[in-house]
């Protein structure tokens, strides 16, 4: 399945579906093959973008339409930025935020518990949702920097 074939399958699904979850979906989609077809890419990597496409089976008439999509959607992504290191926009924010709050928990747990376990707790998950954003917000704009953001 080409770039343009996949453009279209997407924007005729986005057409017939009603559900703004699944066009969200589908948007999303749209938007990294819009930036693939406007990047500078070799035959061999174009050929390679499009067996990967083929591979997700795309034209497959799931009974869960959103769930399959979103799925087939995830192993795209991971394959770009395995393969081209590239990523979409607020991906090392969502990973800092998730990592930040985890990491707050054990923070406020362990460390902050002698004030009051529910203050501490929620000073450390304060503390680490800021600092998660913070070093995500910084990674994102290394990656936008070194253009590699999709």
């Amino acid at each position: 399945m080409t770039l343009q074939e996949a453009t279209n399958f997407f924007e005729s699904l986005k057409a017939e579906t009603a559900k703004t979850s699944e066009t969200k979906i589908y948007e999303k989609f749209l938007h990294v093959l819009r930036e693939l077809k406007n990047r500078a890419f070799s035959k061999d990597e174009i050929q390679s973008i499009e067996t990967e496409l083929d591979n997700l089976n795309l034209e497959s008439n799931p009974e869960n339409r959103k769930k399959y999509f979103k799925k087939a959607f995830r192993k795209f992504e991971n394959y770009l930025k395995d393969t081209f290191s590239l990523t979409s926009k607020g991906h090392y924010t969502n990973l800092g935020i998730a990592f930040g709050l985890s990491f707050g928990v054990l923070i406020g747990v362990v460390l902050l518990s002698s004030i009051e376990r529910s203050l501490g707790i929620s000073y450390g998950i304060s503390f680490g949702l800021l600092v998660g954003m913070l070093v995500g917000r910084y990674m994102d704009s290394q990656v936008k920097a070194a253009g590699n953001l999709i």
